[in-house]
Parts: structure tokens; C-alpha cells; sequence
């Protein structure tokens, strides 16, 4: 039998089956607020008509203001944020405040002007070109100029570098002396693996940019340190000894060539003095020939006498022949000067006089005594 029938069972209302009318829509909606009321800590009686408070649309109010102040982020000087809704990449941020909604987008700050630093904490064995085994390690300073690259292109960006590191510096070593990479070149090297990084690095397009590569220590291992020790100390010899020989050179080479200045402006000068004389006697022997041509008789005993005054001038010994005699005397004029007295002995400090007078007195004295046989006589 329905309910709805007479006689029949109880309504789903709730209502007696018999004589009940269709349930009431007021009270059924009174029902369901006296539960919310219960369960949101107000209360009311079904006959009294007290009014219960609901909480429900306040807590959607906080809830709501709490999701839009989460929204709110600060981005530093040296930062830059990387914005993503839905995965998908809307923009980079600048500096300042912003504001994205929560749980829809997605916002990473990346620091990006901010220099950072790599280092290497395991030292790394590696083999040398000239098969040698060098411990090394490094330090990479690099920034982040491309903050999109950095957060979207690779999954790992500081592993990525650390491995591109890795192999940059395994490549350059293996191409490279030891004494290169422990002691000359390591400014070369350190240039040499940073360019390399920068490569692999921009063909990851990781946006990152390697600022310097320092090599902080370079030893061989220690194992062979001893006798590398002893090779550094005789390098380092080499080097004093060059030293020494370069400030030796230093010290010689300017005064040899001093020397050969002060030698080629003597050779100058001479040849200079040469020229000027022999000029001289040629301009002389063309004034000589013309007064020759003019009297040769004259000028050639005018030569003659010349010449002889000339060379007799400059001799201390004086040979006389004595006319009707056989003897040639011999006259040692500066022995003679030396008896008579005088007190400069030299001959170049005679005087014309004094040599004739000496001279006149020495053959007087031989002319009054030539009647005596002798075969040379020599005064002293």
C-alpha cells in the first residue's frame, strides 16, 4: 500500500500515515538549521525561536585573505624571480614587491647579479701530457645573467657545472706540461679552462656565466714530492744564477761599449788630423812648387837647409868634421850640457843660443888641438 493512500504507512516526512498532509517545507529547512547551528557552536530551541549565528562564511572570508596576502613576495637588488603559471613560463621580475597568486603560480627567485663560488673540496688526480700525475684543485666564480635558462633549460644547474668544471680542467691538464700546470703557466691554464667551461656551459645553456678560474693548488703527489722538490730547487738555481750573469752583462756591456765609442771617436779624431795635415802638406808643396818654378836654385838650397835645421834640431848628438883634418868628431852636446853644469839636463829645454855658444867653444877647442894625433876623440 502507498503512503499516500489511506491507511496506509508513515511518509518519508516523517508524518503519520493516516489524515497527515504533504510534510512542511518550513519546518523541514528549521531542522537543517538547528543542525548547522549545533555544529557551528550556536544553539536555539525548535519552539523558542532563538537566532544561532553562522560561521561559515567568515571562515571563507579569512580563508580568502590569507591565500591573497600569501600571494605577496619581495625581490632583492641581486635577485630576479622567475614566474611559471600552470608550468608555463610568464616572466622574470624585477626588484621590488609583487604579487602572484598562490597555488596557481609558480615563483622562484634566483640570485642573479650575486657572484658565487665553486670549489672543488676533493682534490682531483689527474694525468699530464708529459705522463705525469698532478694533484690540483680550483675555484670557479660565476653569476646567473639569464635567470630563465638557469631555472627551466637544466634540472641541476650547479651539478651541470661542477661536472662541466670537471671536464673543462681534465681536458686542459691532460694538454699541458707539468711544470706548466704546477709552477709557469697556471695563469695560462687557469684562462684555458675557464674559456672551455664557458663552452660547455652555453651549449647546456645553463645562464650561467664563469667569471674567473682560480687554481688554488697544484703539487704533484706525495709520493714524488721529494724529488720534485729537488727539481724546483735547481730551477730555481738556474734562474739565480741567469740573474747574476744578466746584472754581470748589465755592468760590462756598457762599459766596453763606452769603450768603443771613446775608441771610434779617437780613430775619428786621428783620421780627422791626419787628413787636415796631409792637406796641409799638400797645399803647402803646391805654394813650395810655384815659388820653385820661380827660382829653383834658391828654393831648392832654401829646402835644403830647411830640412837639415829641421832634423839636426832634433838631435842631441852632433858629428864635426874638421876641415884639413882626417877626423870625424863625435859630440855628445847633452853630456856636455850635464858637465858645464846646468841644471836641466834635457835637450828638448835648449836653447838656440846656448847650443851655438857650447858648440862654437867645443870646435875652438878642437881646432887648437887637431895638430895632436888622434884617431876619434869623444868628449864627455
Amino acid at each position: 500500500m502507498a503512503w499516500n493512500e489511506p491507511g496506509g504507512g508513515k511518509d518519508p516526512w516523517g508524518g503519520g500515515g493516516q489524515g497527515g498532509g504533504p510534510p512542511d517545507l518550513d519546518e523541514a529547512i528549521k531542522k537543517l538549521r538547528e543542525k548547522f547551528g549545533r555544529f557551528g557552536g550556536g544553539g536555539g530551541s525548535g519552539s523558542g525561536g532563538g537566532k544561532s549565528f553562522n560561521f561559515l562564511p567568515a571562515v571563507i572570508v579569512i580563508a580568502v585573505l590569507l591565500w591573497a596576502f600569501a600571494g605577496f613576495y619581495q625581490v632583492d637588488a641581486k635577485e630576479r624571480a622567475v614566474v611559471l603559471r600552470f608550468g608555463e613560463y610568464l616572466g622574470t621580475m624585477n626588484p621590488g614587491l609583487h604579487w602572484n597568486p598562490p597555488f596557481v603560480d609558480q615563483v622562484t627567485i634566483v640570485r642573479s647579479t650575486e657572484v658565487r663560488q665553486y670549489q672543488n673540496s676533493a682534490r682531483d688526480l689527474m694525468l699530464t701530457e708529459d705522463e705525469n700525475i698532478v694533484d690540483l684543485q680550483l675555484s670557479v666564480q660565476y653569476v646567473v645573467p639569464d635567470p630563465k635558462a638557469y631555472v627551466l633549460n637544466v634540472k641541476e644547474p650547479d651539478i651541470s657545472l661542477r661536472h662541466a668544471t670537471n671536464s673543462a680542467l681534465r681536458h686542459v691538464v691532460g694538454s699541458s706540461q707539468l711544470d706548466a700546470v704546477i709552477s709557469t703557466g697556471r695563469e695560462e691554464i687557469a684562462q684555458d679552462i675557464r674559456e672551455r667551461l664557458q663552452t660547455y656551459l652555453d651549449n647546456y645553456q645553463t645562464g650561467i656565466e664563469v667569471l674567473k678560474v682560480n687554481i688554488m693548488d697544484a703539487k704533484p703527489p706525495a709520493e714524488v714530492k721529494a724529488a720534485y722538490d729537488d727539481v724546483i730547487k735547481a730551477r730555481e738555481d738556474q734562474e739565480r744564477v741567469i740573474n747574476e750573469a744578466q746584472s754581470y752583462a748589465n755592468g760590462i756591456i756598457p762599459e766596453a761599449r763606452g769603450r768603443a765609442q771613446r775608441m771610434i771617436e779617437e780613430a775619428e779624431a786621428y783620421r780627422a788630423r791626419v787628413i787636415a795635415r796631409a792637406e796641409g802638406e799638400a797645399e803647402r808643396f803646391e805654394s813650395r812648387l810655384s815659388e820653385y818654378e820661380k827660382a829653383p836654385d834658391v828654393t831648392r838650397q832654401r829646402l835644403y837647409i830647411d830640412t837639415i835645421q829641421e832634423v839636426m834640431g832634433n838631435s842631441t848628438k852632433v858629428l864635426v868634421d874638421v876641415k884639413d883634418g882626417n877626423n870625424i868628431f863625435y859630440l855628445p852636446l847633452d853630456k856636455a850640457m850635464q858637465q858645464s853644469g846646468s841644471g836641466d839636463s834635457s835637450a828638448e829645454r835648449m836653447n838656440p843660443g846656448s847650443v851655438s855658444t857650447i858648440a862654437d867653444e867645443i870646435v875652438n877647442r878642437l881646432r887648437s888641438e887637431s895638430s895632436t894625433p888622434q884617431g876619434r876623440r869623444e868628449l864627455r
